[in-house]
């Protein structure tokens, strides 16, 4: 025993010291580690339990709320469904009385237009049979004139060809008359020529053998300087001499239309003389017909400008009708535009209007008489007797205006009594502000309330307000009075 006590108090080094110090150190950084790792797996596993249990709470709370939000939705929508049945099943009313009227008038329209058709057709059937009696009319003084100028033409005809055969045979004697006198003149000619030109031919033969023989000589030098001449001249102008050959033939074949063209001119001439001569033959005989023609032209203008005059006037009687039309037709357009504009503007208010509305307004939009039997049928025997024609035929347009007039006065009833109430309240609360100012002028000092009179307002026994001398400025009954104001404030301000 002795020795393991002295075994165990042996004491150890430091380097032991600093192993087992380190060994600790391990063992519990081990343990901590440990602990760590558990304590993280712990907290994992808790917080997946916990993620999972909030997944499955909020799944139970979400189906909970969907289910009565799905109650509130249904009991809104059903609410909303009545009520839309209830103003679908008044605008289908609306619809079915707008239809039956518009039924009615078009039942009207069409027996007017039926009537008016009849007339129509009647008056067109009298205007074809006045129409057809001008015609046949017309066609008979047509064809009595035509009868009469088919008898003159053929008399006239008749006489034109008489005296036109008459003039041709006096022309052809007249030719025959000439042709001879010519071919007489033509012989006489024809000999006087054959001597004259005997005796010319002769005179020329003579002078011609003398003068040949003098320019033999002559024409010999002039040939030799022609041909010296001429070397340089070809020499020179060769091709000129080409240019001319071929200007010369174009010159000859020009010369030849020229012919032709001189004896198509001649022919023409020819002709024209034939044709002046005619002309001169008919214009004597159309002078008579020109005569007719111009006196013809002459009531056929006054016709003309007969027909203008009228065709003026209908032009500006239509122009006229034209300008009203397009005038009155501008103006209803304007009107309609303007009625559109005043549709679209009701029907934007009764939109602006219509969200607006109550409950009970939404489906029962028009009220029912306020008036007992009694009086309604006093109003009806008054309006009865009152009354006329005119104002009965309008009254009948305006019956489909009948709910919106009851909407609108109803309107304009609550319009005048809220606007009364409202002078009401602007009356009250006009007196309670002034109450109000008159409680606070004497609850308070200020420049204003000791520039104004105020009996509330004391120093030293004295009141700012104007009294009379032979009342005494101190008098007791003042506190009084004093004491009685300031009850009677606080007892507004305590109502106010």
């Amino acid at each position: 025993m002795p020795k393991k006590e002295k075994k165990a108090k042996t004491p150890l080094s430091d380097e032991e010291q600093l192993l087992l110090f380190q060994q600790k150190l391990l063992a519990e950084e081990e343990m901590a580690k440990k602990k760590e790792r558990l304590l993280s797996q712990f907290l994992k596993d808790k917080l997946a339990k916990e993620e999972h249990n909030s997944a499955l709470n909020l799944n139970k709370i979400n189906t909970q709320w969907r289910t009565v939000l799905r109650e509130v939705k249904t009991r809104e929508l059903l609410k909303d469904i009545e009520i839309l049945s209830q103003t679908f099943e008044r605008v289908v009313d609306c619809k079915d009385n707008v239809i039956k009227s518009l039924a009615k008038d078009l039942s009207e329209a069409e027996e007017q237009y039926a009537r008016a058709l009849h007339s129509h057709l009647h008056n067109v059937d009298q205007l074809l049979a006045l129409q057809r009696r001008r015609l046949s009319l017309l066609e008979e003084s047509y064809n009595m004139e035509l009868e009469a100028l088919t008898k003159e033409f053929e008399t006239e005809r008749k006489t034109i060809i008489d005296q036109h055969e008459k003039e041709i045979r006096y022309l052809q004697d007249i030719f025959m008359a000439m042709e001879q006198n010519y071919l007489d003149s033509e012989y006489e000619s024809k000999l006087e020529f054959q001597s004259m030109w005997n005796d010319l031919k002769n005179m020329n033969l003579e002078e011609k053998h003398f003068l040949r023989l003098q320019l033999e000589n002559t024409v010999e030098d002039l040939w030799r300087k022609f041909q010296d001449v001429f070397k340089n001249y070809t020499d020179a102008t060769e091709d000129r001499k080409v240019a001319f050959e071929t200007l010369q033939v174009k010159d000859e074949k020009s010369s030849k239309e020229i012919e032709v063209q001189m004896k198509k001119i001649q022919k023409l001439q020819d002709a024209i003389t034939i044709s002046k001569g005619k002309i001169m033959i008919h214009s004597r005989e159309s002078e008579d017909e020109n005569r007719y023609i111009r006196n013809d032209k002459e009531l056929v203008f006054i016709q003309l400008r007969k027909l203008k005059a009228q065709r003026t006037q209908a032009r500006a009687a239509s122009q006229k009708n034209l300008v009203k039309l397009t005038l009155e037709s501008n103006a209803t357009l304007k009107a309609l535009r303007k009625i559109v504009d005043k549709g679209e503007k009701i029907l934007k208010l009764a939109e602006i209007c219509r969200k607006f509305e109550t409950e009970e307004e939404k489906v029962l939009p028009f009220y029912s008489s306020v008036l007992t039997p009694k009086e309604q049928e006093g109003i009806e025997e008054n309006n009865l007797e009152e009354l006329t024609e005119e104002l009965a035929k309008v009254m009948v347009d305006y019956i489909g205006m009948e709910n919106f007039w009851k909407r609108y006065n109803k309107v304009k009833l609550e319009q005048l009594s809220l606007q009364h109430r409202r002078a009401q309240l602007l009356d009250i609360n006009g007196k309670l502000r002034g109450m109000l100012k008159q409680y606070l002028d004497g609850i308070s000092v200020s420049d204003e309330v000791l520039s104004q009179l105020n009996p509330l307002f004391i120093v030293n026994h004295r009141s700012n307000l104007p009294q009379p001398s032979s009342i005494p400025i101190a008098h007791p009954e003042n506190h009084t009075d004093r004491i009685f104001a300031g009850l009677q404030l606080n007892g507004l301000k305590l109502d106010f």
